[in-house]
């Protein structure tokens, strides 16, 4: 599936792509759509008055799992959490090359402090925000994650 949207003269395609057909190598990036208390979790980074999901970038020697609870953890405070991946994804800017991800969905239990970060807000929201940081990018992410989750619900 690929998803189109820009701003004047800045093409950005967003594919999903089934997991375990991205090489490994090359997922550079780690996202989790997270749900605490029946709403999504959106984080602000304190240099930005825009919201994001929890996510970043995968550090050397991290599997990309690992890097998804380390950012969950250090974004949002979730102390007790399952951790699913939904698919892998691509960004591709204007024809270059394209980057890599792991989307994750996340039911969180319990959030715990925020550990000292980037991060300088948590909220939790039924919708998502109006401003968000990449807003070309994470309304596919959390509707393929939303779109998960509802098809769990209805194989129960």
């Amino acid at each position: 599936m690929i998803q189109q949207a820009g701003k004047p003269g800045i093409m950005v395609e967003v594919q999903r792509h089934a997991i375990g057909t991205v090489a490994d190598e090359k997922l550079a990036f780690a996202v989790i759509c997270a749900r605490h208390e029946d709403q999504w979790l959106f984080v602000r980074h304190g240099q930005r008055s825009t919201w994001e999901v929890p996510g970043g970038h995968r550090e050397p020697g991290e599997t990309v799992e690992q890097a998804a609870a380390r950012e969950l953890f250090e974004e949002t405070g979730a102390e007790e959490y399952s951790l699913v991946p939904v698919c892998d994804y691509s960004v591709q800017y204007d024809g270059q090359p394209p980057s890599f991800g792991r989307l994750f969905v996340s039911r969180v239990e319990r959030l715990g402090m925020l550990p000292e970060s980037e991060i300088a807000e948590v909220v939790c929201r039924a919708e998502m925000p109006a401003m968000m940081t990449y807003p070309q990018i994470q309304p596919w992410l959390q509707n393929w994650a939303a779109e998960y989750l509802r098809q769990g619900e209805i194989r129960k």
